[in-house]
């Protein structure tokens, strides 16, 4: 995995912008953003469109066919052809759906984990390509319609960001031939806030919960935020929700323009009947109970992540590694399996129950138009006489929309051993679906199982306690919620999720004190379900903040010493050495400093005495190496010797006068042409190695491979003035999919010709100090985004360099073992 780069280069290209640059620009900027949120708002939005209605196309003549055939086979007994044509429908749809995910692999799964890691600054690879919104539409569709029990909320987050990182850039891989002069939005930085925007908008249009998506993306994605950004994200889930509104409202009611639906997951409203004096939505004794259902709930979740990470597990040892039509095979077993259980559940496992009297005239209940309908157009009464109904096919023979539907506001009543069994075959089955083969997302399982689980509650609460005053959807949506939270681990986002699917902001407290208790009790035993699969594709995924034990060590006790780096002027011939031999994505450019050292170390009374407070509290990479290298045993004793036998040496240094004179008599070369014919080499020995070296800047590898591709040098009988400049457009013009240096045509290049790298370095990257303490480090790094942070000591030297890596959880807890070890 690589990392994004959210910092801003400061190099002499972009100051040529900033130069450029004046009000009338800057607001034209401001304004094409505003008109991208817009779009990625709207296409998210009809990304959600074109998968509802397929979706509802493909489940409504599913059922339909299915449904009559039961219905004639109940008389003449042929119940195993029904079955049949279930399974036919059912493979048919999952195998379509495989089938697009081995097009794509990035595909499968409700994409919120690669999102996640997207947004804290790593990179998946193909996460965000244009193949991946395709097959993952397409796929989700036929996995829902395939019976799976798999949700299509999940992907559309996933799909809301490939169009957010898709649309600014006016340009894709698999259709190279469309090409569009958009100079605009041209880095990871960029990207990243459409990213955000596109995630939001994810959620916004499969929940009808603008304000929810807003609040996803800042406490599930991104690790930077600002106000601004808040703005931008809201107005792109705005678009998303009212777009997907629109044309759903359109096209089921005929009312254009009437905005009844607002996302493709929607709970109705809450509300008792009016001949019911009794009844309320809940009450303070009822808070008990919620607090009760959320350790459930946690309990629950922690066992399902439990279990799925077994699983997970498992596919990667004996799954993954055979070949590709074995993850087909294995999304087929899933199918068959559960079609088998769905049929023999309904038909056999089922109980006939009495149809409640506000069934067929309680409009009252439901004040959204059509949703009383819905809820009793889904009854099924399979081999149950008239007035009744089979709870269980109710439950199992209608899309997983309609079945929240029931539990939420039919009136009708579900036995309890139907609930259990629903419970128990929903949770295993769900549990063992996640993980697939198939774009599948977890949501509405989740809510599906959870609102089971809060239904029983209430049964068991009415029946046996004698509790008549509860409101049966209450708790089915407090039990949705606690299974949920106790699953996915959120809190603030998915409080707002669902009180803005509610339409009743009374549910707020009831819905977050469920949220945190299910959370707090889930945490004890395991994380949540998206952070355990980020954790097993070894994702280096950054927390909000460190451990505070973790304060114990400094950035010089986690950084890398061991440093490939550039001069400011270098050969053609050690750049590619380079660059060929290293898989470094940034390169320090520095100067090397022997001159003084070679003087303190022979004791020279001309040394200023900064020198020598320098020599005796500052850190250098060679006295930390040889520290390393001492306790670790990672060096051999004869480099340490070479070490030493440098203290002798009697090279004279040209100038004996204090550095801080020679630059104020500016006769200090900041930049000194030096020619290295030599990339650094493993027969060096450490002090060749580690030689002190003066830290001018960093430049990426990206940067170095354009510069090579343009023909960016000058020859050594001439000035560096006479290198070709380029501007800051033609740098990022290869943006995202910058040239390989292994693609490079050697023989176009001049080994001996030097490349001026100090105009296209960033000469003012964050640096820390060597005594840094890892708190702040990993706070800056995060915060601000970075790929790269170098540690500069007192005097300007680079001892040594940060990245990702060295910040990850495991990397500190092993850094911190071996600090106690030393002590």
């Amino acid at each position: 995995f690589q990392s994004l780069d959210y910092d801003r280069c400061i190099n002499d290209p972009y100051l040529e912008v900033l130069e450029s640059m004046d009000n009338k620009k800057a607001r034209k900027y401001e304004a094409v953003k505003w008109v991208m949120v817009f779009a990625i708002g709207v296409c998210t939005g009809l990304v959600g469109l074109f998968v509802d209605f397929f979706v509802r196309l493909f489940t409504q003549l599913k059922f339909r066919v299915v449904q009559s055939s039961v219905e004639e086979c109940t008389e003449k007994g042929c119940l195993a052809l029904s079955l049949l044509e279930l399974l036919g429908f059912n493979l048919t749809f999952v195998f379509l759906a495989s089938l697009l995910v081995l097009i794509q692999p990035v595909a499968a799964g409700s994409g919120i984990p690669e999102i996640k890691c997207y947004l804290n600054g790593v990179k998946v690879p193909g996460v965000v390509r244009l193949r991946t919104v395709v097959c993952k539409a397409m796929g989700v569709l036929f996995s829902v319609a395939g019976g799976l029990f798999v949700g299509k909320e999940g992907p559309m987050i996933h799909s809301g960001a490939v169009v957010g990182a898709g649309l600014p850039q006016f340009q894709s891989i698999s259709l190279r031939k469309i090409q569009f002069n958009f100079p605009y939005f041209r880095s990871d930085r960029d990207k990243r806030d459409f990213v955000s925007a596109g995630a939001a908008a994810g959620v916004a249009a499969a929940f009808g919960a603008p304000i929810g998506g807003t609040l996803f993306s800042l406490e599930e994605g991104s690790s930077f935020w600002n106000q601004g950004l808040t703005w931008k994200v809201l107005f792109c889930s705005m678009a998303a929700t009212f777009t997907l509104n629109f044309f759903r409202s359109g096209i089921q009611f005929g009312s254009w323009g009437s905005f009844q639906l607002p996302g493709l997951l929607n709970f109705g409203e809450f509300k008792c009947s009016e001949s019911d004096k009794k009844c309320h939505l809940w009450t303070a004794v009822d808070l008990g109970f919620f607090i009760l259902m959320g350790i459930v709930g946690g309990l629950l979740g922690a066992t399902f992540n439990c279990l799925n990470k077994r699983l997970a597990k498992y596919r990667m040892r004996n799954v993954h590694p055979k070949p590709k039509l074995v993850r087909v095979l294995e999304s087929l077993l899933v199918s068959l399996t559960t079609t088998v259980v769905v049929f023999v559940a309904s038909m056999i496992l089922g109980e006939c129950r009495q149809m409640s009297s506000t069934s067929h005239s309680g409009n009252d209940t439901l004040s959204v138009q059509g949703m009383s309908e819905d809820v009793n157009s889904s009854i099924k009464t399979f081999f149950c006489p008239n007035e009744t109904y089979n709870d269980m096919a109710t439950l199992f023979f209608n899309p997983q929309e309609s079945a929240i539907l029931q539990l939420f506001h039919q009136d009708g009543t579900f036995s309890p051993v139907t609930l259990s069994l629903f419970f128990l075959l929903y949770f295993l089955l769900s549990c063992w679906t996640y993980g697939i083969s198939v774009p599948s997302g977890l949501f509405v399982p989740s809510l599906l199982c959870g609102a089971a689980f809060g239904r029983l509650v209430a049964n068991l609460l009415k029946s046996y306690i004698g509790l008549d005053h509860i409101y049966s959807g209450t708790f089915a949506l407090i039990g949705a919620a606690a299974f949920l939270g106790g699953v996915v681990r959120m809190t603030i986002s998915l409080t707002v999720i669902l009180i803005e699917s509610t339409n009743e902001i009374t549910y707020g407290l009831p819905i977050m004190i469920t949220l945190m208790v299910a959370k707090w009790t889930g945490d004890f035993f395991n994380k949540g379900i998206y952070d355990i699969h980020v954790n097993l594709r070894g994702v280096p995924l950054l927390e909000w903040e460190t451990e505070v034990e973790m304060d114990k060590l400094r950035a010089s006790d986690i950084m890398e010493p061991n440093l490939t780096y550039v001069y400011p002027h270098t050969r053609i011939q050690s750049l590619v050495s380079i660059l060929r031999t290293t898989v470094h994505h940034a390169f320090p450019v520095v100067t090397e400093n022997r001159g003084n050292e070679r003087e303190f170390m022979k004791g020279n009374q001309l040394i200023s005495n900064n020198i020598k407070f320098k020599k005796s509290s500052i850190l250098t990479r060679a006295g930390e190496q040889r520290k390393r290298s001492q306790s670790m045993k990672s060096y051999p004793s004869s480099e340490l010797r070479n070490m030493c036998d440098e203290h002798i040496t009697t090279e004279e240094p040209p100038e004996k006068e204090d550095l801080l004179q020679q630059m104020l008599e500016r006769r200090y070369t900041p930049y000194p042409n030096l020619y290295p014919d030599q990339s650094p080499s493993e027969e060096w020995t450490m002090e060749e190695r580690f030689r002190p070296l003066t830290f001018h800047g960093l430049i990426l590898r990206s940067q170095l491979v354009t510069l090579l591709v343009r023909g960016v040098c000058y020859s050594e009988s001439q000035s560096s003035a006479s290198q070709p400049r380029l501007s800051h457009a033609e740098m990022s013009e290869d943006y995202p999919r910058y040239p390989d240096i292994h693609d490079l045509d050697l023989t176009l290049l001049n080994p001996r010709m030097i490349v001026d790298v100090t105009p296209y370095m960033n000469p003012s990257p964050f640096a820390v100090s060597p005594n840094t303490h890892v708190s702040q480090v990993f706070n800056l790094f995060r915060t601000m985004g970075l790929r790269h942070l170098p540690v500069v000591n007192a005097v300007g030297e680079i001892v040594g360099i940060i990245t990702r890596h060295n910040l990850t959880h495991e990397f500190l807890q092993a850094r911190l073992r071996q600090h106690y070890q030393t002590i």
